[in-house]
């Protein structure tokens, strides 16, 4: 029993070790590539293109493993939508699976995130296992709808691997998302008759990145 409370006040000890000094501050310039989505209307889909995702990011350890922070990232992109069903424009027929927006699909998503990371391991680590998540809005940039302003979330995972110098690099993997209304879906109740109930898009996009930290504590 006494072997298990060994193990037991190691591993409660490794946790709380530090991974990083409380009250840290640290510059975060972020690289990564987002990989593409589908996103679903009622006579229509589009597609969020893959593409090169930047931006920066300023990072406070609120204690030694936790840390909070505020971050910028741009997503350049092509947003094609087509057609699921064919439309009539005038005496024409528009067949199913046509772009209607050729020519004229280039966007970009900004992400503006406020996030909570927690690292695991101890400060004589080099490589810290971390895990996160972050909410906060996407500002939307089309040709013809102008800019929107969105609901957005991210959840990350990953590696921070220090060096003996302020700067360490983290390797890390994401899921981002952001959420719109897009219009309405109407359903017949029995008793209020026709119901009009806001319709929802969403994308859900992974990407694989990395970002070189530098830390002005050092």
């Amino acid at each position: 029993m006494k072997k298990y409370y060994f193990l037991a006040a190691i591993f409660f000890f490794s946790m709380a070790a530090s991974a990083q000094n409380a009250h840290s501050f640290l510059l975060n310039l972020y690289g990564g590539y987002t990989f593409s989505d589908k996103v679903d209307f009622d006579s229509s889909y589009a597609r969020v293109e893959d593409g090169f995702e930047y931006g920066a990011g300023l990072e406070y350890f609120i204690m030694n493993n936790a840390s909070i922070e505020l971050k910028y990232n741009r997503l350049d992109t092509r947003m094609p939508l087509y057609t699921k069903v064919p439309l009539t424009n005038g005496a024409n027929i528009i067949p199913a699976g046509t772009q209607i927006n050729a020519g004229d699909d280039k966007g970009a998503i900004n992400y503006i995130l406020a996030d909570y990371t927690y690292y695991f391991g101890s400060s004589s680590q080099k490589a810290l296992p971390f895990l996160g998540a972050g909410a906060g809005v996407a500002i939307l940039e089309t040709p013809k709808s102008g800019n929107g302003t969105y609901f957005a979330w991210e959840v990350k995972a990953g590696v921070k691997v220090k060096t003996s110098s302020p700067l360490s690099i983290n390797l890390n993997a994401y899921l981002q998302s952001m959420s719109a209304a897009v219009g309405y879906d109407y359903y017949w109740d029995y008793y209020w008759g026709a119901v009009a109930v806001t319709d929802y898009a969403s994308t859900f996009q992974f990407g694989l990145g990395a970002v070189i930290s530098y830390d002005f504590s050092k």
